[in-house]
């Protein structure tokens, strides 16, 4: 079973995320914020992570993209920034901090599947 960590600030997105992946075969955790999502991934160490880019507080999305990435326990996870900021500009320090890919919300259920089913194939 592939494990999935939610790093997203807003309730009901997160909610959303999940209800979505619950219609799969996924172990699923979630975060609040970056700073719990890194600690979260360090302990869970999921196959995939939806990430937020901008989050308050300590780390934002791009920080704990990187950090994940840089990390010889985790850097095999797979990332999926998600956010509001659809600039190339904004994709392609997304890609520098490590993503694998970048979705824009707001996005469909189903073009998340999408996504995921690509990046874990």
């Amino acid at each position: 079973m592939k494990k999935i960590l939610i790093v997203e600030d807003q309730d009901e997105i997160r909610e959303l995320i999940r209800v979505t992946l619950e219609f799969d075969d996924y172990e699923i955790d979630e975060a609040p914020n970056g700073d719990i999502g890194l600690a979260k991934a360090g302990r869970f160490l999921p196959d995939l992570i939806l990430l937020d880019v901008m989050m308050p507080g300590g780390l934002n999305g791009l920080q704990v993209c990187a950090r994940v990435k840089a990390d010889p326990v985790m850097r095999e996870a797979k990332v999926i920034l998600l956010t509001a900021r659809g600039q190339e500009s904004d994709r392609q320090a997304g890609l520098a901090a490590g993503a694998d890919e970048y979705l824009i919300k707001p996005f469909s259920p189903l073009e998340l599947m999408k996504v995921i089913d690509k990046v874990l194939a």
